[in-house]
């Protein structure tokens, strides 16, 4: 099974149910993990993969305009976002608020999602 892995990736995105959450934007780290078809290494065609630009822009443009009061329901958007746009059969997610407490470097969520009837792999190495 193939795998695209996205790490670190740093978002700005208005997620928070406190006032100062509300008011502006916060970085976000994302990393995620996602399937994709086997068929893109034995062509060597862009079309029969996941194309990790496209996913990094979508992600992007979609939490630059939205709020989220949880940072679950962000996660869940970007899972579907995933599914839906996308077509990945499964995908594991984490998503972290940086330096948002004192004495706490990041909190955050993981998120592992398969589409029905799909099993995610092991988690790799």
């Amino acid at each position: 099974m193939d795998f695209i892995f996205i790490e670190d990736l740093r978002v700005e995105a208005r997620v928070g149910i406190y006032p100062r959450e509300k008011a502006t934007g916060q970085t976000l780290e994302l990393s995620m993990t996602f399937g994709v078809p086997d068929a893109a290494a034995q062509r060597d065609d862009i079309s029969d993969t996941i194309d990790y630009a496209l996913v990094i822009a979508r992600i992007r443009a979609e939490l630059a305009c939205r709020h989220f009061n949880l940072i679950e329901t962000l996660g869940e958007f970007v899972v579907q976002l995933l599914f839906d746009e996308f077509n990945a059969p499964w995908v594991r997610l984490r998503i972290a608020k940086l330096g948002v407490m004192h004495g706490v470097r990041r909190v955050g969520v993981f998120i592992q999602r398969g589409r029905e009837g799909v099993t995610l792999p092991p988690t790799p190495i």
